[in-house]
């Protein structure tokens, strides 16, 4: 999260990799052995690979008979294949490839092939994607077949087939280059449809990995899909947490790198789906994406997310009381998102500054920035918060004007003794958070109290250890402050 914008910073939206969904159900999957994968030596492992491959070869040979013999024999033969690209924590996917198994994998895609031919086709194939990327790059001959099952009316090879694709798609900005130039998002896209089921969950998983940038295309693509926002709205509002997660994580990157994509997900009203998903689960899982997509968007209009604050039912449906329950969670992460929320919203409007500093966030905030367990990066996301909730927002360089009757209440809480401490971190960022605030603690306390209350937690000590230090801004910022407030004739007075 980079900060920007006030003088304790907007966030932007951020990326992370999608970690794979799972193929179906057991019940579904007539051949899903669910035997334990018990790891061997690799050459002895290699050697089976390469043999299981020269056993497919041979059954391909033979393609044009087409007893139930032979394509049975061949359908064996992948399973054995798929069985071995799955049996290792180090899959021996080069020896599949030097054996020249690609090439062999994608005849067994051709249409008209059986349904079970074709789903241990696409599940070889799925696992080589998961490999290295020199490796995943070998596919690029089986991805026109594979996006043209996308579409098809057999639903597990279909279902496989994204999976492959969302392997390929998280590689790399190359590949999924390659993916959206030959077609892939529009059927991919189509799969999440349907209200519920393995096929939606996979597919998008699969979509986020194909829409996460940098470039903002896809998004923006994804989104002119007709009918695609309502099934986004719909997930949200309706489907079991393991759909909602991976849709959520397609709003990510939505709100993060399309204006157009953000515009139509805030009129269908995404923001109060958002908050309720928010509000009513426990998942992790589910809860990270949508605190990002949260953030995204109050990033991008404030005076939405002002309304769903003023417009709730009472204050634990607010979303700062929501917000709240994360900050008193055990999960590092879950606490760390929140504050990012926090941090945008307490970059908007006064209305949004006054309901951070009227609720329950507000002693919790300043608990986890001065309570020294509380793990760095948490503390730091937790000072843009309180920053920004002392300050209305300024134009370029103009100093922002301070908001006295919240800053004295933050300071009166006992957050100086946090921002002190992130003047002493060897973190640039953190340490100029440090010190913006406490150069508003000296300028905004009433009655010339700043320059006493700083000296009173060694604020002046902790100045000064940039009187020479490299980074000439905070070098510039501290040697400033220190002469400002506590020059020759500080205490003079006394």
């Amino acid at each position: 999260m980079d900060g920007g914008g006030l003088i304790f910073g907007l966030m932007g939206g951020r990326q992370q990799a999608v970690t794979a969904g799972t193929i179906g159900d057991d019940e579904e999957h007539p051949h899903v052995e669910n035997e334990m994968m018990i790891d061997e030596e690799q050459p002895v492992l290699e050697a089976q690979t390469s043999k299981a491959v020269e056993e497919l070869k041979s059954t391909v040979q033979y393609h044009i008979y087409l007893s139930s013999f032979f394509m049975q024999k061949r359908v064996t033969a992948l399973r054995e294949l798929r069985r071995l690209l799955s049996k290792s924590e180090f899959p021996p996917i080069e020896a599949a490839l030097s054996a020249g198994a690609v090439p062999l994998l994608v005849q067994c895609l051709s249409f008209g092939s059986p349904d079970e031919q074709l789903l241990e086709s696409a599940w070889c194939l799925t696992n080589i994607a998961a490999g290295k990327p020199e490796e995943t790059k070998a596919l690029l001959p089986a991805l026109p077949l594979l996006i043209a099952h996308l579409g098809g009316l057999k639903k597990l090879s279909a279902e496989q087939c994204s999976w492959a694709i969302g392997n390929v798609a998280g590689e790399g900005e190359d590949l999924r280059n390659v993916l959206l130039s030959q077609g892939a998002l529009p059927p991919l896209a189509r799969m999440i449809f349907p209200d519920k089921g393995s096929t939606v969950r996979t597919a998008a998983w699969a979509l986020s990995n194909l829409i996460k940038g940098p470039e903002s295309k896809a998004a923006a693509q994804l989104v002119r899909v007709d009918g695609m926002v309502d099934a986004i709205l719909r997930h949200l509002k309706k489907s079991d947490e393991e759909i909602a997660t991976e849709i959520a994580w397609i709003v990510v990157y939505l709100s993060a790198l399309s204006d157009i994509a953000t515009s139509m997900l805030l009129k269908g009203g995404i923001l109060q789906l958002l908050v309720e998903r928010l509000a009513t689960s426990n998942s992790l899982q589910l809860l990270i994406p949508v605190l990002r997509s949260l953030g995204n968007f109050v990033s991008v209009d404030p005076k939405a997310m002002l309304a769903i604050l003023i417009g709730g039912k009472n204050t634990e449906d607010y979303v700062i009381g929501v917000l709240a329950k994360c900050l008193r969670s055990e999960h590092r992460v879950l606490k760390k998102e929140a504050a990012w929320v926090l941090s945008n919203i307490a970059a908007g409007s006064i209305e949004h500054k006054r309901m951070i500093h009227s609720t329950e966030a507000m002693p919790l905030l300043i608990g986890l920035l001065s309570t020294s367990p509380s793990p760095f990066d948490i503390r730091k996301e937790v000072a843009y918060v309180l920053g920004n909730v002392c300050v209305e927002s300024a134009e370029g360089d103009t100093k922002p004007k301070i908001i006295q009757e919240q800053l004295v209440s933050i300071v009166s809480g006992g957050c100086l003794p946090g921002f002190i401490n992130l003047v002493r971190s060897p973190d640039i960022e953190a340490a100029r958070l440090g010190l913006q605030f406490i150069e508003l603690v000296l300028r905004g306390m009433p009655n010339v109290e700043g320059s006493k209350i700083v000296e009173g937690e060694d604020g002046i000590d902790a100045m000064e250890r940039f009187q020479f230090h490299e980074n000439e801004e905070l070098r510039v910022i501290a040697n400033s402050l220190v002469d400002k407030y506590f020059g020759e004739d500080y205490g003079i007075n006394e």
